[in-house]
């Protein structure tokens, strides 16, 4: 049964007439008629009773109005509960990571979520970089993206995706002959990164530094495109996902080596203050995050 049926039984009962039910509806008072005839036919009973003063509900009418009112009752609830919902949907979500690379599938992102949710607006706080739960701790942002989980009573955590870094270099470097590189190939070393501290480098944290090595040479370049130039002119290696090279000029001549026997991986996690778990807007932004992110 059309909702429009239901409006009409608990119209025309509460209006107590054809004329003001029709106006209130905006319909014509035959249009109204033939609407009521019409449902009547469908149920195969009356709905109302017809004296030429009075419109009288019948026993099923006063069932049917009944679930009228149950329906439009909570259909104005239900509209309510959304208008709360989105007062909470607007905000600023000022967004950091670890991890200099990953800021190249964000910008991306940022437009999409621009374009299905513009009342939330996306900073980059790029000087938070290399420090970011410190900044969120400070309330200097609000999410960062890390790849060790944090220990924190405060601070809640979500795994969005998992990702591997590969050595990069040219296929004319020594170490192209290895079947992959294990700890003691960067004793000997030039390591290309991005930029210092050693601790915010995934490769010195999770395989150098528990082994205790440390290349011969570093560099830090904070440009990929040079740092590109470098490995391409055989100056030394560097040590990145693929998915963070899509948007660069990879020269033909460099090949990638596997880090370790089993590769080298690691989790990312987006972190964000607990205390900020009941607002929306920061959930939709994790949310959108997990559904862009996942399939890295």
């Amino acid at each position: 049964m059309e909702i429009k049926y239901f409006r009409l039984i608990k119209t025309i009962k509460e209006e107590g007439s054809i004329a003001n039910s029709a106006e209130k509806l905006f319909l014509t008072q035959s249009a109204l008629s033939h609407q009521l005839r019409e449902l009547e036919e469908r149920l195969g009973f009356k709905v109302f009773q017809r004296t030429r003063n009075q419109w009288q509900l019948t026993e099923e009418g006063r069932e049917l109005y009944k679930l009228s009112k149950v329906i439009f009752e909570n259909m104005e609830k239900s509209f309510q509960n959304i208008d709360q919902l989105r007062s909470g949907s607007a905000g600023t979500v000022k967004v950091s990571t670890e991890c200099y690379s990953f800021y190249q599938g964000l910008s991306a992102f940022i437009q999409k979520l621009g374009l299905l949710y513009p009342e939330i607006e996306v900073d980059l706080i790029l000087e938070a970089t290399h420090q970011p739960i410190s900044k969120i701790l400070s309330k200097a942002i609000d999410i960062a993206l890390v790849t060790s989980k944090p220990v924190n009573e405060t601070l809640s955590s979500v795994a969005v995706c998992e990702d591997e870094i590969f050595a990069m270099m040219h296929k004319e470097n020594p170490l192209n002959k290895v079947g992959f590189l294990d700890t003691n190939h960067f004793s000997d070393a030039h390591l290309i990164i991005h930029s210092f501290p050693l601790e915010t480098v995934s490769l010195y944290e999770q395989f150098l530094k528990p082994n205790r090595i440390t290349p011969l040479k570093i560099s830090a370049i904070p440009l990929t495109e040079v740092a590109l130039e470098m490995v391409d002119a055989n100056m030394g290696i560097m040590c990145m996902p693929k998915w963070a090279l899509k948007s660069f000029k990879v020269s033909d001549d460099l090949v990638f080596k596997r880090i370790g026997k089993n590769g080298l991986k690691r989790t990312h996690y987006l972190v964000f203050r607990q205390a900020d778990k009941g607002k929306k807007y920061i959930n939709d932004f994790i949310s959108n995050f997990e559904e862009d992110f996942s399939n890295m």
